[in-house]
Protein backbone atom coordinates (compact mmCIF):
# COMPACT_ATOMS: atom_id res chain seq x y z
CA UNK A 1 0.00 0.00 0.00
CA UNK A 2 1.36 3.46 0.84
CA UNK A 3 4.31 1.68 2.41
CA UNK A 4 5.21 -0.33 -0.70
CA UNK A 5 8.95 -0.45 -1.37
CA UNK A 6 8.31 0.21 -5.06
CA UNK A 7 6.21 3.27 -4.23
CA UNK A 8 8.81 4.59 -1.79
CA UNK A 9 11.58 4.21 -4.33
CA UNK A 10 9.54 6.00 -7.00
CA UNK A 11 8.59 8.79 -4.58
CA UNK A 12 12.25 9.39 -3.77
CA UNK A 13 13.22 9.48 -7.45
CA UNK A 14 10.40 11.85 -8.39
CA UNK A 15 11.12 14.15 -5.45
CA UNK A 16 14.76 14.40 -6.52
CA UNK A 17 13.94 14.98 -10.21
CA UNK A 18 11.40 17.74 -9.50
CA UNK A 19 13.58 19.54 -6.92
CA UNK A 20 14.80 22.11 -9.50
CA UNK A 21 11.77 22.63 -11.73
CA UNK A 22 9.15 22.54 -8.94
CA UNK A 23 10.66 22.83 -5.44
CA UNK A 24 7.26 22.99 -3.73
CA UNK A 25 6.10 19.72 -5.34
CA UNK A 26 9.43 18.13 -4.44
CA UNK A 27 9.02 19.15 -0.78
CA UNK A 28 5.50 17.69 -0.64
CA UNK A 29 6.74 14.43 -2.18
CA UNK A 30 9.46 14.20 0.43
CA UNK A 31 6.84 14.67 3.15
CA UNK A 32 4.71 11.90 1.68
CA UNK A 33 7.81 9.72 1.53
CA UNK A 34 8.48 10.32 5.21
CA UNK A 35 4.89 9.44 6.08
CA UNK A 36 5.18 6.28 4.00
CA UNK A 37 8.30 5.15 5.82
CA UNK A 38 6.63 5.62 9.21
CA UNK A 39 3.47 3.88 8.02
CA UNK A 40 5.42 0.90 6.70
CA UNK A 41 6.74 0.07 10.16
CA UNK A 42 3.41 0.52 11.90
CA UNK A 43 1.46 -1.42 9.32
CA UNK A 44 3.78 -4.37 9.76
CA UNK A 45 3.10 -4.29 13.50
CA UNK A 46 -0.63 -4.04 12.87
CA UNK A 47 -0.80 -7.09 10.61
CA UNK A 48 -1.47 -9.38 13.56
CA UNK A 49 -3.27 -6.87 15.73
CA UNK A 50 -5.90 -5.37 13.45
CA UNK A 51 -8.45 -8.13 14.11
CA UNK A 52 -8.64 -7.32 17.82
CA UNK A 53 -11.61 -5.46 19.21
CA UNK A 54 -10.98 -1.78 18.33
CA UNK A 55 -13.32 -0.56 21.07
CA UNK A 56 -11.14 -1.73 23.97
CA UNK A 57 -8.32 0.31 25.44
CA UNK A 58 -5.28 -1.72 24.43
CA UNK A 59 -1.83 -1.00 23.12
CA UNK A 60 -2.99 -1.93 19.64
CA UNK A 61 -5.66 0.77 19.82
CA UNK A 62 -2.96 3.44 20.13
CA UNK A 63 -1.21 1.92 17.12
CA UNK A 64 -4.43 2.11 15.10
CA UNK A 65 -4.90 5.74 16.06
CA UNK A 66 -1.40 6.62 14.91
CA UNK A 67 -1.91 4.81 11.60
CA UNK A 68 -5.19 6.62 10.98
CA UNK A 69 -3.66 9.98 11.85
CA UNK A 70 -0.67 9.47 9.54
CA UNK A 71 -2.97 8.37 6.73
CA UNK A 72 -5.26 11.36 7.25
CA UNK A 73 -2.34 13.78 7.04
CA UNK A 74 -0.97 12.02 3.98
CA UNK A 75 -4.35 12.21 2.24
CA UNK A 76 -4.52 15.91 3.02
CA UNK A 77 -1.12 16.55 1.45
CA UNK A 78 -2.10 14.58 -1.64
CA UNK A 79 -5.50 16.14 -2.26
CA UNK A 80 -4.62 19.71 -1.36
CA UNK A 81 -1.08 20.15 -2.70
CA UNK A 82 0.16 17.28 -4.89
CA UNK A 83 -2.73 16.13 -7.08
CA UNK A 84 -3.31 19.60 -8.63
CA UNK A 85 0.34 19.70 -9.77
CA UNK A 86 0.82 16.24 -11.35
CA UNK A 87 -1.46 16.51 -14.38
CA UNK A 88 1.52 17.05 -16.72
CA UNK A 89 3.43 13.97 -15.54
CA UNK A 90 2.93 10.33 -16.44
CA UNK A 91 4.37 8.02 -13.81
CA UNK A 92 4.02 10.52 -10.99
CA UNK A 93 0.33 11.01 -11.79
CA UNK A 94 -0.35 7.28 -11.61
CA UNK A 95 1.61 6.99 -8.37
CA UNK A 96 -0.18 9.84 -6.60
CA UNK A 97 -3.65 8.55 -7.52
CA UNK A 98 -2.57 5.11 -6.36
CA UNK A 99 -1.41 6.57 -3.04
CA UNK A 100 -4.76 8.28 -2.59
CA UNK A 101 -6.46 4.91 -2.95
CA UNK A 102 -3.93 3.46 -0.49
CA UNK A 103 -4.85 5.95 2.22
CA UNK A 104 -8.56 5.20 1.79
CA UNK A 105 -7.61 1.52 1.89
CA UNK A 106 -6.14 2.12 5.36
CA UNK A 107 -9.31 3.91 6.47
CA UNK A 108 -11.37 0.91 5.40
CA UNK A 109 -9.10 -1.51 7.22
CA UNK A 110 -8.84 0.30 10.54
CA UNK A 111 -11.68 2.81 10.76
CA UNK A 112 -14.60 1.74 8.59
CA UNK A 113 -18.15 1.82 9.93
CA UNK A 114 -19.43 -0.85 9.70
CA UNK A 115 -16.17 -2.68 10.34
CA UNK A 116 -15.06 -5.07 7.61
CA UNK A 117 -13.66 -7.51 10.18
CA UNK A 118 -15.63 -8.86 13.16
CA UNK A 119 -14.27 -7.95 16.59
CA UNK A 120 -11.89 -10.38 18.20
CA UNK A 121 -13.95 -10.76 21.39
CA UNK A 122 -17.41 -12.28 21.19
CA UNK A 123 -20.04 -13.21 23.73
CA UNK A 124 -20.38 -16.86 24.62
CA UNK A 125 -22.40 -18.81 22.06
CA UNK A 126 -25.62 -20.44 23.05
CA UNK A 127 -24.30 -24.07 23.07
CA UNK A 128 -21.48 -23.19 25.45
CA UNK A 129 -23.87 -21.34 27.70
CA UNK A 130 -26.23 -24.25 27.76
CA UNK A 131 -23.43 -26.69 28.50
CA UNK A 132 -22.16 -24.59 31.40
CA UNK A 133 -25.55 -24.15 33.05
CA UNK A 134 -26.97 -27.54 32.27
CA UNK A 135 -29.52 -28.32 29.63
CA UNK A 136 -32.13 -29.31 32.20
CA UNK A 137 -31.88 -25.97 34.01
CA UNK A 138 -33.02 -24.04 30.95
CA UNK A 139 -36.56 -24.58 29.81
CA UNK A 140 -38.18 -22.49 27.17
CA UNK A 141 -41.96 -22.74 27.18
CA UNK A 142 -43.70 -21.33 24.13
CA UNK A 143 -46.47 -18.85 24.94
CA UNK A 144 -50.03 -19.98 24.62
CA UNK A 145 -51.39 -17.88 21.80
CA UNK A 146 -54.86 -17.94 20.41
CA UNK A 147 -55.00 -19.03 16.81
CA UNK A 148 -57.88 -16.67 16.13
CA UNK A 149 -56.63 -13.47 17.82
CA UNK A 150 -52.83 -13.55 17.99
CA UNK A 151 -51.14 -10.91 20.07
CA UNK A 152 -49.61 -8.04 18.06
CA UNK A 153 -45.87 -8.22 17.64
CA UNK A 154 -43.85 -5.28 19.00
CA UNK A 155 -42.29 -3.04 16.40
CA UNK A 156 -39.29 -2.09 18.48
CA UNK A 157 -36.44 -4.01 20.10
CA UNK A 158 -36.09 -1.85 23.19
CA UNK A 159 -38.16 -1.63 26.40
CA UNK A 160 -41.38 0.36 26.12
CA UNK A 161 -40.95 4.02 26.93
CA UNK A 162 -37.23 4.06 26.13
CA UNK A 163 -35.63 5.23 22.92
CA UNK A 164 -33.54 3.00 20.69
CA UNK A 165 -30.10 2.16 21.97
CA UNK A 166 -27.42 4.01 20.03
CA UNK A 167 -24.33 1.98 19.12
CA UNK A 168 -21.14 3.16 20.83
CA UNK A 169 -19.00 5.58 18.89
CA UNK A 170 -15.65 4.43 17.63
CA UNK A 171 -12.72 5.27 19.87
CA UNK A 172 -10.97 6.91 16.91
CA UNK A 173 -13.92 9.12 15.93
CA UNK A 174 -12.00 12.17 17.12
CA UNK A 175 -9.59 11.61 14.21
CA UNK A 176 -12.07 10.79 11.43
CA UNK A 177 -15.83 10.51 11.27
CA UNK A 178 -17.12 6.97 11.42
CA UNK A 179 -18.24 6.42 7.82
CA UNK A 180 -18.35 3.68 5.24
CA UNK A 181 -15.25 4.42 3.18
CA UNK A 182 -15.54 1.42 0.86
CA UNK A 183 -17.37 3.26 -1.98
CA UNK A 184 -14.76 6.01 -2.07
CA UNK A 185 -11.87 3.57 -1.81
CA UNK A 186 -13.29 1.40 -4.60
CA UNK A 187 -13.75 4.43 -6.86
CA UNK A 188 -10.18 5.57 -6.16
CA UNK A 189 -8.77 2.14 -6.98
CA UNK A 190 -10.81 1.97 -10.18
CA UNK A 191 -9.53 5.37 -11.28
CA UNK A 192 -5.91 4.50 -10.45
CA UNK A 193 -6.19 1.20 -12.35
CA UNK A 194 -7.63 2.95 -15.43
CA UNK A 195 -4.81 5.50 -15.38
CA UNK A 196 -2.20 2.76 -15.01
CA UNK A 197 -3.64 0.76 -17.91
CA UNK A 198 -3.82 3.81 -20.15
CA UNK A 199 -0.52 5.50 -19.35
CA UNK A 200 1.93 2.72 -18.40
CA UNK A 201 3.07 -0.48 -20.17
CA UNK A 202 2.03 -3.87 -18.87
CA UNK A 203 5.28 -4.71 -17.10
CA UNK A 204 5.84 -1.34 -15.43
CA UNK A 205 6.43 -1.76 -11.66
CA UNK A 206 4.05 1.08 -10.76
CA UNK A 207 1.26 -0.45 -12.83
CA UNK A 208 1.83 -3.79 -11.13
CA UNK A 209 1.88 -2.06 -7.74
CA UNK A 210 -1.57 -0.61 -8.44
CA UNK A 211 -2.94 -4.00 -9.43
CA UNK A 212 -1.36 -5.74 -6.44
CA UNK A 213 -2.91 -3.48 -3.85
CA UNK A 214 -6.22 -3.38 -5.70
CA UNK A 215 -6.35 -7.19 -5.59
CA UNK A 216 -5.51 -7.19 -1.88
CA UNK A 217 -8.23 -4.60 -1.27
CA UNK A 218 -10.80 -6.73 -3.10
CA UNK A 219 -9.99 -9.73 -0.93
CA UNK A 220 -9.39 -8.11 2.46
CA UNK A 221 -12.02 -5.37 2.40
CA UNK A 222 -14.71 -6.40 -0.09
CA UNK A 223 -14.22 -10.15 0.54
CA UNK A 224 -14.43 -10.84 -3.20
CA UNK A 225 -11.88 -13.59 -3.77
CA UNK A 226 -13.03 -14.25 -7.35
CA UNK A 227 -12.47 -10.64 -8.42
CA UNK A 228 -9.11 -10.69 -6.65
CA UNK A 229 -7.97 -13.73 -8.61
CA UNK A 230 -9.24 -12.34 -11.90
CA UNK A 231 -7.40 -9.07 -11.39
CA UNK A 232 -4.17 -10.83 -10.43
CA UNK A 233 -4.39 -13.16 -13.45
CA UNK A 234 -5.00 -10.24 -15.80
CA UNK A 235 -2.06 -8.31 -14.40
CA UNK A 236 0.24 -11.29 -14.92
CA UNK A 237 -1.10 -11.78 -18.47
CA UNK A 238 -0.36 -8.11 -19.24
CA UNK A 239 3.24 -8.68 -18.16
CA UNK A 240 3.54 -11.69 -20.46
CA UNK A 241 2.16 -9.71 -23.39
CA UNK A 242 4.38 -6.66 -22.81
CA UNK A 243 6.98 -6.00 -25.48
CA UNK A 244 8.96 -3.11 -24.02
CA UNK A 245 12.47 -3.51 -22.66
CA UNK A 246 13.36 -3.11 -18.99
CA UNK A 247 16.44 -2.20 -17.02
CA UNK A 248 17.67 -4.47 -14.22
CA UNK A 249 16.15 -2.49 -11.36
CA UNK A 250 12.69 -2.29 -12.94
CA UNK A 251 12.85 -5.96 -13.84
CA UNK A 252 13.61 -6.98 -10.27
CA UNK A 253 10.73 -4.90 -8.93
CA UNK A 254 8.32 -6.27 -11.51
CA UNK A 255 9.44 -9.86 -10.93
CA UNK A 256 8.87 -9.56 -7.18
CA UNK A 257 5.37 -8.14 -7.61
CA UNK A 258 4.47 -10.79 -10.21
CA UNK A 259 5.59 -13.46 -7.76
CA UNK A 260 3.23 -12.08 -5.10
CA UNK A 261 0.40 -11.84 -7.63
CA UNK A 262 0.99 -15.47 -8.55
CA UNK A 263 0.67 -16.50 -4.92
CA UNK A 264 -2.56 -14.51 -4.62
CA UNK A 265 -3.97 -16.38 -7.61
CA UNK A 266 -3.07 -19.77 -6.13
CA UNK A 267 -4.17 -18.99 -2.59
CA UNK A 268 -7.26 -16.96 -3.42
CA UNK A 269 -5.65 -13.63 -2.60
CA UNK A 270 -4.68 -14.39 1.01
CA UNK A 271 -1.76 -11.99 0.93
CA UNK A 272 -2.35 -9.46 3.70
CA UNK A 273 -2.76 -5.92 2.49
CA UNK A 274 -1.29 -4.47 5.65
CA UNK A 275 2.11 -5.43 4.34
CA UNK A 276 1.34 -4.23 0.83
CA UNK A 277 3.90 -4.56 -1.91
CA UNK A 278 6.74 -4.35 0.60
CA UNK A 279 6.32 -7.99 1.53
CA UNK A 280 9.56 -9.92 1.62
CA UNK A 281 8.00 -12.86 -0.17
CA UNK A 282 10.30 -14.14 -2.87
CA UNK A 283 9.12 -14.46 -6.42
CA UNK A 284 8.00 -17.93 -7.40
CA UNK A 285 7.39 -19.68 -10.68
CA UNK A 286 5.72 -16.60 -12.18
CA UNK A 287 8.80 -14.45 -11.68
CA UNK A 288 11.01 -17.10 -13.29
CA UNK A 289 8.65 -17.10 -16.25
CA UNK A 290 9.03 -13.35 -16.47
CA UNK A 291 12.82 -13.71 -16.56
CA UNK A 292 12.56 -15.93 -19.62
CA UNK A 293 10.02 -13.61 -21.19
CA UNK A 294 12.20 -10.49 -20.96
CA UNK A 295 15.62 -11.62 -22.11
CA UNK A 296 15.90 -8.30 -23.97
CA UNK A 297 15.09 -6.12 -20.97
CA UNK A 298 18.37 -4.18 -21.25
CA UNK A 299 17.69 -2.90 -24.74
CA UNK A 300 16.18 0.38 -23.53
CA UNK A 301 17.47 2.85 -20.92
CA UNK A 302 15.81 3.48 -17.59
CA UNK A 303 12.55 5.36 -17.82
CA UNK A 304 12.69 8.85 -16.44
CA UNK A 305 10.05 11.22 -15.18
CA UNK A 306 8.86 13.08 -18.24
CA UNK A 307 6.07 15.62 -18.71
CA UNK A 308 3.25 14.95 -21.08
CA UNK A 309 -0.09 16.37 -21.99
CA UNK A 310 -3.13 15.62 -19.95
CA UNK A 311 -4.06 12.23 -21.38
CA UNK A 312 -6.79 11.32 -18.94
CA UNK A 313 -9.31 13.21 -16.92
CA UNK A 314 -8.51 13.62 -13.29
CA UNK A 315 -11.86 12.26 -12.20
CA UNK A 316 -11.45 13.97 -8.83
CA UNK A 317 -13.58 12.56 -6.07
CA UNK A 318 -14.90 14.57 -3.19
CA UNK A 319 -12.80 13.69 -0.15
CA UNK A 320 -14.60 11.51 2.33
CA UNK A 321 -12.86 13.39 5.14
CA UNK A 322 -14.56 16.68 6.07
CA UNK A 323 -12.33 19.73 6.08
CA UNK A 324 -12.80 20.63 9.79
CA UNK A 325 -11.07 17.42 10.84
CA UNK A 326 -8.07 17.99 8.58
CA UNK A 327 -6.95 21.51 9.33
CA UNK A 328 -3.45 20.70 10.60
CA UNK A 329 -1.18 19.38 7.84
CA UNK A 330 2.31 18.27 8.69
Amino acid sequence: MASSAVDQKALGNFAAVTSHENPFLSAMLYKILGLSVMLSRKLLRARRLRKLDPTRETKSLQLYHHIIWLSREGLLLLEEYILPMVETYVELKVLTYKLRASFYHIFVLFHNQPAIHPPGIFSLPAPSLVGAMGAESISITPPLLSTTNPLPQPRHHHPPGLGPVQPPRSASSFLLPGLDYTPTATACFNHAAVLADKMLPGSHPLRLSVKLEYAAYLYDCLHDSDACRRLAKQAIADVYNAQEGMDDESFEDAAEIVGILGKMVKRGGKTSSAGGGSSSTTAGDDSRSVSTKHDTRLTTPTRELKPTGSTAGSGDLAPAVPDPTMMNPI
